[in-house]
């Protein structure tokens, strides 16, 4: 099953090479299609990071250390 992060890692660098790509097609110089091609891959990130968080990573309750409990 396809979830939200998959298709995050699969957009990161189809938007990179892909806007880049098509902006250097239409006549603008690669060196500026670049920064905007990171632009928006910066974008999906940040989107993925701070907007839509994974849920599940709070939702998990925290791992026990594999050191035995202290006696006192």
């Amino acid at each position: 099953m396809t979830g939200y992060y998959d298709i995050v890692l699969g957009l990161i660098p189809v938007a990179l090479l892909g806007i880049t790509a098509a902006l250097t097609f239409v006549g603008i110089s690669l060196t500026a299609a670049v920064p905007v091609g990171s632009l928006v891959a910066m974008t999906i990130i940040g989107h993925a990071m701070f907007v839509n968080t994974p849920a599940d990573v709070a939702d998990e309750p925290r791992s026990r250390s594999a050191r035995p409990p202290h006696a006192d």
